[in-house]
């Protein structure tokens, strides 16, 4: 076995895997990141990766399948419901805002980068693409809580395939000359991509509905058949399959035969994996040379790009529209390019130099220089510009509390005290309108059913407690929310019920964090609720803090959590104890403390 290969092979694992965690500790875009680490390991910089001596020519083909895969996850998630009447807001930025994007890409390329006409206008058509591999990942951090999260989402994934395809054609037209190869080229994607994105899709629901496949080969199945349609469609017309594998998921996310939630968990850890390699990979075959060919030019082409060209299409696609001022601004300012750009441009470059089109060995380090650059920008500047234009929470503080009981409710009532954003969620309907008369605000329905995840409005949440008395329920209640709010911020109860006869006790694994420092159980809550004790709020001071609360309160005071000036709050668990300092609430489980009275006159 080549060493070399296995060092390489490793380096994009393990580099992957580090960029991916400093992006989310530093909250960075971890694409920008990748990027970093492809090149500086590529063979002009430590010379652990050399991309093509280690796929040799299966290089290109891997990337094409491993961007339909990541097409394919990102369509599952295309909820038809999510849109609305905002469905004409998306075709008119994938139809009207790429028609503008690409005109002016076309200009640009030409008259400052100085690029010949041809070759503008397929780097015009290569820089419609945004892409879910970059888009998703910032909003996922941003959060917005109005609707430009899902048009940006929508436009991201359909982009691609589209972007792609276009690219595809002019590079064809280039080849062959003339216009009809492009036209011919365009009915052969629809109907390629409709036939063998629609019919794979059929018979995945087909064969799910009625058991034919065991559940652990459902994952399975589906990638297969995605990369089946994908392949075919592309020996009908190139790069086809990618509009083959976007219509696929589309059509699997809005069928109600058959649930598909684990099969886009599994495409989900997928995809940071192929993001990370990807990246890696097309980075490291970039050259020094090609990077020191960067200039002012390039400069001026990314802040055209930037400042006008995207601006512009969106304005153009949402005028008579209902999008507010506010997300039209934010939808403006939101358009990185991603791994769909590197790679098609990756495969153009040296086919384009072959036949001797002057400048072709500029349209990698241009591409990829505004990958970056595009990035960099949008990545770093849209989390203040969103909390500026007020479409994201400032901080997701708030917590979404499963169970609607007593001491549910209470514990509600004292976060509203510290204005701590809350929302419970019961399927008990005389639970529900208790918290109603409360003043709580609450959803009847389980937080497990495809009907919340579209119904659920949670702008400010970003935590949740699992207070109910079923362990099993806490559990998947708390992980069912893992990709919105991230492991750190699941929060569950125990229980004492023992396991049903015959079934094993839940692992630890499985669960959330723990709430309490104590072992605290949903019944010694529902106990000492009952017998007196409430959730108080407590604010601390230099003169009494949490040890001399502590000494006043007793030993059976149960602290949970603390709020700081800011609204930030810290939450007590078994491998984590509570602390609290000078200036901070502290809300407990616990009798009132009484006050000290005043002292009686003579």
């Amino acid at each position: 076995m080549n060493e070399s290969i296995v060092i390489g092979l490793v380096s994009v694992a393990v580099l992957g895997g580090v960029a991916q965690w400093i992006g989310w500790r530093l909250r960075l875009p971890a694409i920008l990141l990748l990027l970093i680490c492809g090149f500086a390991a590529g063979p002009e910089g430590l010379g652990l990766i050399h991309p093509d001596e280690m796929f040799g020519e299966l290089l290109l083909p891997v990337v094409g399948i491993s961007v339909a895969i990541l097409l394919f996850e990102g369509a599952l998630t295309l909820h038809l419901s999510e849109l609305g009447e905002r469905l004409g807001i998306v075709a008119k930025l994938v139809t009207v805002g790429t028609l503008v994007t690409w005109t002016l890409g076309c200009v640009g390329a030409h008259y400052v980068l100085g690029l010949s006409w041809s070759l503008s206008v397929l780097v015009g058509a290569v820089l419609t693409v945004t892409g879910p591999t970059v888009v998703i990942p910032l909003l996922r951090q941003i959060r917005p809580t109005g609707p430009a999260g899902a048009v940006l989402k929508w436009e991201g994934i359909l982009i691609d395939p589209i972007g792609a395809v276009l690219a595809v054609l002019v590079f064809e037209a280039l080849l062959h000359g003339g216009a009809m190869p492009a036209v011919t080229g365009i009915g052969k994607t629809l109907v390629a991509g409709t036939v063998f994105g629609v019919l794979p899709a059929w018979i995945l629901t087909v064969c799910l509905a009625r058991y034919w496949i065991p559940d652990r080969l459902h994952s399975a199945s589906a990638l297969a058949l995605a990369l089946l349609g994908y392949a075919l469609a592309n020996q009908l017309q190139h790069e086809a399959g990618l509009m083959a594998v976007t219509v696929m998921g589309v059509v699997l996310a809005n069928q109600e035969r058959v649930d598909l939630s684990h099969i886009r968990d599994f495409k989900g850890n997928l995809q940071v994996l192929l993001i990370s390699a990807l990246f890696i990979l097309l980075a490291a075959r970039v050259s020094l040379e090609e990077l020191q060919a960067i200039g002012a030019r390039e400069f001026v082409f990314l802040g055209l790009l930037i400042l006008l060209v995207r601006p512009l299409s969106v304005a153009l696609s949402t005028v008579g529209t209902s999008l507010p001022k506010a997300d039209r601004l934010f939808v403006a300012a939101m358009a990185p390019r991603g791994v769909v750009a590197a790679a098609v441009t990756a495969i153009f470059a040296l086919r384009l130099e072959e036949e001797g089109f002057a400048g072709a060995e500029r349209i990698v380090p241009i591409v990829f220089f505004i990958i970056a650059g595009t990035v960099a920008i949008y990545g770093l500047a849209a989390r203040p510009l969103s909390h500026r234009l007020g479409v994201a929470e400032k901080n997701p503080n708030g917590i979404l509390i499963v169970g609607a009981h007593g001491f549910a409710r209470a514990l509600a009532r004292a976060l509203k005290e510290v204005r701590v954003p809350v929302l419970l969620a019961d399927t008990n309907a005389r639970h529900v309108g208790a918290a109603r008369l409360e003043g709580l605000p609450v959803y009847h329905g389980s937080v497990l059913s495809d009907q919340a995840d579209e119904d659920l409005e949670m702008p400010g949440i970003g935590k949740i407690f699992a207070l109910t008395s079923n362990d099993e329920v806490n559990a998947l209640s708390a992980r069912h929310f893992v990709h919105l709010f991230g492991r750190e911020n699941l929060f569950q109860l125990t229980t004492t019920r023992k396991p049903a006869e015959g079934s094993a006790e839940l692992g630890s694994e499985l669960r959330a964090r723990v709430l309490f420092e104590k072992e605290i159980t949903f019944e010694t809550l529902q106990r000492r609720f009952r017998e007196g004790d409430d959730f108080v709020a407590t604010v601390l001071d230099e003169t009494f803090g949490l040890e001399e609360w502590r000494d006043a309160a007793g030993e059976d005071a149960l602290p949970l959590l603390a709020v700081d000036e800011s609204g930030r709050v810290t939450i007590a668990t078994r491998e984590q104890p509570l602390e609290a300092a000078a200036g901070q609430t502290l809300i407990a489980l616990t009798r009132p403390i009484p006050t000290p009275a005043p002292p009686a006159r003579p």
